[in-house]
Formats: C-alpha cells, structure tokens, sequence
C-alpha cells in the first residue's frame, strides 16, 4: 500500500490536474492580465512555479486531451480532430493512458468536467448504459459533460449513466439531419437569447441553438448557468471521498468555452466582457479545489497543475458581445494567433504547478508539454513504460519540479499542419495542401504561405520571418519534423 498522500516528506503526492477550456496565454493575473482578476490563479502562482514555454499539442480540443491522456500526438491518430457528440470513443479501451499510470500506481481516479473525447461504440444509446466511456482507459469515477456546451446531447453523464433521466422522456441525438417537431435556432430565432454567429444553429436548449439535434431528456438537460457549480461540487466531492488515500483528479471545466453563461454571480465582474467574465468563474472553480484541499489538510503533498487545451478564441460562434467588449484585453497576451492557429497563440498555453512539499516558488523557462505528463507522472509514481507506451512523451519531471531548467528538446505543434520548436527555434513549413498532413494549411495562414522560421528569443510574436536568413537552420529544423512524423514516435 502507499503511503497516505499526507504522510512524511517524499510521499506520493495527491495529483489534481485542472484543464481549463480556451483560456489563452494572457487571459489571466499571472500571465499579466490586467482587466480580469483572478486572485486565485495569482495566489497558486505566487505559491508555486509559473512555466513560461509550455504548451498543448494540439490549437484545438479533442487532439490536445487526446495527447495529453495518451502521451501520444493527436496526428498519429486517425479521426483525432474536434468530435461530434454521437463520436465513438476515441482512445480504444485497454490503451495505457495517465489514468491507468496512476492506478498501477495505487491510486483512485476520477474524471469530472468535460470529456470530448468520444463515448460508446458507435450509435450511442443514450438511455441505457454508456460503454465505453472512462472507465476503459483508467479512471475508476467519471462526471462528464458527454462532448461540449455546445453541442448535443446537453445532459451530464455519471459512470456511464445520463443523470436525472426520467424513463417516459427517451433522450434521442443525432447529427447532420433534424429530429421532426424539435425546433432550431435556424427555423426558430425569436427563441434564442442571441444569434449564431456561424454554426451553433441546430437543437435549442435553455435559450441557446446547439451543434447536433436532441430530443427527449427534457429533466436530465444540464443549465448552462449552473455548470461551473456542478462539476466544481462533484470534483470537490471526489476529493472529500478520496482524502485517505492517494488519488488522482482530472477535473477539465468548460470554462471559457462557448457558449458563455456564467453564473450571475460572475457577469459583470470583470472589465472585458462575458468572456472574461467566464474567467473570473473559472478562477472560482480553482480557488474552490484549492479550498477543498486545505480544508482537508491535502495541500502540502497535492501536486496541483493548472494549464488550457488550447489557446484563446474571441468569436466562436455565438454573437455574444465578446468581441466588441475585450476593451483592450489580449487573451492570446504577446503572441501571434490563437485556438485552431499554428502560431504560438494556438499552443502556448498557462501552465502553474503547485506542491508546496517539493516545489519552490517561481518561474521557469524549461519547454515542456502536455504531452509529457505521462512519461513525468509515471516516473514520479515508480510505474514504468514499455517502448510501445506513451511515444511521443518524455520524462520532464525535474523541470515540472522546478529542479531542472532544462525540459525537452524539441516538440512537435498541431493545427492542421505541423510545425516543431527546437530551442529558441519556431518552424512552420511551406502549406501545400497536396502534401498531406504534414504540409496541409492550418490556422490563420494564408492557403499558399511560405516556409517560416521564428527566433523567439528576440521575437515572440512571429514577426520577422527569417528563414531566408537562416536556410541552414530551416533545412535542419523541417528534417527534424519529418524525422518525427516518420518515425512514429519521438521518445526513444
């Protein structure tokens, strides 16, 4: 047995991984944001280790959860992009992921907040019991919203089972063809609390047109205004339950996704709109797991990590004044691009880390990746990995500690196309969309861009191509990328 995660120094830690959803670079106090306050990401800040060159795998979601459970880029998988609701599950059961790592390791697991990585088989049935789900790669607890705010089904779904379903009201989802008699945001405008801006138009449910068409389930629908209180409520009980024993929380929010109801409570508390707004509740949700932890004597021997699935989007969608309210905020903070973009704005994400029995406050300039955490925790719990585990994840444990300065050497960004970083090094290659995923266009570039080579030593926001400068350093960074890409895997 472990020791209790409490217990003397040098103990197993407790681990609570909070993922939040499309929070940029600068979209909060630590990352120097100053018209959205977000005392509780300063105070773990103040308290811990703020990394300065970490980053997600993927400018989008389901790739970069993909990537960050399996410790595998989301290229080398197949049908890895942004889910519908109705997808099957897209990590195949039995696959070794951080969840299954942790419970070699002898610790409980839990998922809570949102999932998008796919539930079931295929032709979900949403009324009886939905298998696969977490449960298969690891996690002995699972809360989930299903896909996203934004699309069908709008129910949450607790091991497998869709919550409050009432029997005699069948929930029914499907996508690319309307469920006759359900009305759309479409067909049915003076319905919705705002418009569309582009998609969302489809099944409404509590005001808001939805991607996907539902019906049914009419007890079980989920309010977006509530959601931040109950998934922060159940993750904050998974910690209540687990306390004696070492335990492991990946509580994902759906905070700062679209669409954008915060509670009452939070609109209208920052100076940049509901988006921001949207941030300030985020910042609760965290400042509550931190309160859960103190409160039950956990902090100093809990490994806390904060970071985003990807970078930050203004419009999304919906036409929900965050754009016209940003009042000077820069949610992407210094960097070029954002969510679905290949500059750093699309994966350079926040990234705390917080253990105030090893870790020294500060800040660290290490390249590190979500990626990564794999190879790191399993190091950290003595589980070990086979060649086939975990490809493209390396140990970087010493620089999650703040122990080392150095983390990895190179790591591969995804938004469509690839592109590597290698030290002060930023490489995108030409996009020709007859190249394959490799080369394809991606982000904001222009569909006929040249190679791009970045020194982000002196230029952080991608400004000055120097490739035709360096053509040396481009030749051996787009070898490197090809090496990775072909080689199926980057971790020796």
């Amino acid at each position: 047995m472990l020791p209790r995660a409490t217990g003397a120094p040098g103990g197993r830690p407790n681990i609570v991984l909070i993922y939040a959803d499309d929070i940029g670079y600068g979209d909060t106090g630590p990352y120097g944001a100053t018209r959205v306050r977000t005392p509780n990401l300063d105070r773990m800040a103040a308290q811990g280790l703020r990394f300065t060159n970490a980053y997600c795998s993927s400018a989008t979601c389901t790739p970069s959860r993909y990537s960050l459970l399996t410790g595998e880029y989301a290229f080398r998988k197949p049908g890895s992009g942004v889910l519908p609701g109705d997808a099957p599950m897209l990590i195949e059961p039995g696959r070794t992921t951080v969840a299954s790592v942790l419970k070699k390791a002898g610790y409980a697991t839990g998922v809570v907040g949102k999932w998008h990585l796919g539930l079931g088989a295929g032709n979900v049935d949403w009324n009886a019991e939905v298998k696969p789900g977490p449960e298969a790669i690891g996690f002995d607890y699972s809360f989930l919203i299903p896909a996203t705010g934004d699309r069908t089904p709008c129910v949450y779904v607790e091991n497998g089972r869709v919550v409050g379903l009432d029997p005699n009201d069948p929930i029914t989802v499907q996508y690319g063809k309307p469920i006759p008699g359900e009305p759309t945001g479409v067909n049915n405008p003076g319905m919705l609390r705002w418009f569309p801006s582009h998609g969302h138009d489809q099944t409404i449910v509590n005001g808001i047109s939805r991607i996907g068409y539902m019906k049914g389930g009419e007890a079980a629908r989920w309010v977006d205004e509530g959601m931040a209180d109950t998934i922060t409520r159940k993750a904050t009980d998974f910690i209540a339950k687990q306390q004696e024993n070492p335990f492991f929380l990946y509580f994902s929010t759906h905070d700062i996704h679209v669409p954008r109801v915060p509670h009452p409570r939070f609109q209208g508390k920052s100076e940049c709109g509901i988006r921001c707004d949207a941030t300030v509740q985020f910042d609760w949700s965290v400042g509550r797991i931190m309160d859960a932890l103190e409160r039950h004597d956990l902090t100093r021997n809990t490994l806390l990590i904060v970071m985003s699935d990807n970078g930050p989007v203004v419009d999304d969608g919906y036409e929900d004044g965050a754009f016209e309210d940003l009042n000077g905020h820069l949610p992407a903070g210094p960097l070029r691009g954002g969510k679905y973009s290949i500059y750093e704005g699309g994966t350079r994400t926040p990234f705390l880390v917080k253990w105030p029995e090893r870790v020294k406050p500060g800040v660290s300039d290490a390249l590190v990746g979500q990626v990564d955490l794999m190879a790191s925790l399993a190091a950290l719990t003595e589980v070990g990995l086979s060649g086939q585990e975990g490809v493209d994840s390396f140990n970087v444990l010493p620089a999650l500690l703040g122990e080392s300065g150095a983390g990895r050497e190179h790591l591969v960004q995804h938004a469509g196309i690839l592109a590597i970083r290698a030290g002060k090094w930023k490489y995108i290659p030409k996009a020709d969309r007859g190249s394959g995923s490799l080369h394809w266009n991606g982000g904001n570039r222009p569909a006929n861009a040249p190679e791009e080579l970045y020194d982000l030593e002196v230029d952080l926001g991608e400004r000055n191509n120097v490739v035709q400068k360096y053509p040396q350093v481009a030749k051996r960074m787009a070898a490197l990328l090809e090496k990775v890409v072909k080689e199926g895997r980057s971790r020796n």
